[in-house]
């Protein structure tokens, strides 16, 4: 088992990572009951892809000898409604800008095939941007 989540009320989550036992809380957001006090299960949906994206090249690039420590990834949630969903998903990871453009290319091919962007929903747009000048 990966997590155990405690439905805490008022719309909130407790999750616990059960090999490290750290929390994650989560709460609807303010367009649909919630507080908005707290990521939302959809927002934590669009971070897990932006930080597969940036871990999974991380990976890569230590194979590659390429350092990306304090690269940043931001990311934009677009939701849909009639059913209430995820429609697109925007990110942008700022890089290192002195990469060669074929490490550059094998990075981002590994960002852009990351386990969760693998794992959505193909009608779900995702929008990957890659800067290189950080």
């Amino acid at each position: 088992m990966t997590a155990s989540i405690t439905y805490q009320g008022n719309l909130r989550c407790e999750a616990v990572h059960l090999q490290s036992s750290s929390t994650i809380e989560t709460d609807a957001p303010t367009d649909n009951r919630g507080k908005g006090e707290r990521f939302s299960p959809t927002d934590l949906l669009c971070v897990s892809l932006a930080t597969c994206v940036i871990t999974t090249m991380g990976i890569k690039a230590a194979d590659m000898n390429v350092d990306l420590a304090h690269s940043k990834a931001d990311v934009q949630k677009h939701m849909a409604s009639d059913p209430r969903r995820v429609a697109r998903i925007e990110i942008t990871v700022s890089l290192p800008g002195n990469i060669n453009e074929k490490e550059r290319l094998i990075l981002e091919r590994t960002g852009n095939n990351c386990p969760v962007a693998k794992s959505i929903h193909p009608d779900i747009e995702l929008v990957l941007k890659y800067h290189w000048n950080r």
